[in-house]
């Protein structure tokens, strides 16, 4: 069995894990199959061999960062062992600075943008001052990238930030074209400094188009996610598996890569 680190679980605190959960699924029109709370996880994910998490929430409004981040944080302090914990920033915040430093006070890793459900573009210009003070503070983002509806994330928006802020890690959710699978994901190949995640993928695209995006990438620059709580982690780990990877190449994805660009810093 191969150890697994989750590399993108949506968290919320206990009394609001359900309702946030279920707005997640009106934005997608898509069922939730869990609850959103961390006991949840944490029992799915043993069922899966999931040995380490990257727990993460967005803000939809510039006063819900700090309290978000403090509850990311809580729930990696009590578990530091098994949790990388990804705070969140809002571009209409009055004090990006002070909520970035706030942030890496609390001891997490990086930040999520969501910029449909934040709702702003990747390259609009309320957003540079995140990029530019996430690169300077080698503070990675999480982006969700891709959605067919708006013209918020997808890569003619993605790819002029990953040429500009060459020194910031970013890693495209969704193999950064969700629901648009079929852009030419060539475009934000070969960058040093782009990384993608599995999630919520697979149960969309065929194993011959998720093992071509895969090698377009690079094997060394997939992470295994499985956007909880939208999918089962044992179940997104047999579809990984039943691509037909090698045994080295299915270690990569599952673990290695998300353990050496996260943990060994």
């Amino acid at each position: 069995m191969y150890k697994v680190f989750d590399a993108h679980c949506h968290i919320y605190p206990d009394k609001i894990a359900e309702k946030a959960s279920e707005s997640i699924g009106r934005f997608y029109n898509m069922p939730m199959r869990y609850d959103g709370r961390v006991s949840t996880l944490e029992k799915i994910g043993e069922r899966a061999g999931v040995e380490k998490y990257l727990v993460q929430s967005v803000a939809t409004t510039p006063h819900q960062v700090r309290s978000i981040n403090e509850f990311i944080s809580s729930t990696v302090n009590s578990a530091p062992e098994r949790y990388v914990g990804f705070g969140t920033l809002h571009p209409d915040s009055p004090d990006i600075a002070g909520d970035l430093e706030h942030l890496k006070e609390l001891g997490l890793h990086g930040v999520k943008l969501h910029p449909d459900v934040q709702d702003f573009k990747i390259d609009d210009y309320r957003c540079l001052k995140i990029y530019e003070l996430c690169e300077k503070t080698d503070t990675p983002i999480l982006m969700h990238c891709g959605d067919r509806r708006f013209d918020n994330s997808n890569p003619n928006r993605l790819v002029p930030i990953i040429d500009i802020y060459t020194s910031l890690t970013i890693i495209g959710a969704h193999f950064g074209v969700w629901s648009v699978w079929n852009e030419n994901v060539e475009k934000m190949a070969g960058h040093k400094n782009f990384y993608v995640d599995t999630s919520s993928s697979f149960y969309a695209i065929s194993k011959e188009k998720a093992r071509e995006i895969i090698y377009t990438y690079g094997v060394d620059r997939v992470l295994f996610g499985t956007d909880y709580p939208m999918w089962d982690p044992k179940e997104e780990v047999g579809r990984l598996l039943d691509l037909g990877l090698s045994d080295e190449e299915n270690r990569k994805i599952l673990y290695d890569n998300a353990y050496n660009l996260l943990c060994k810093k």
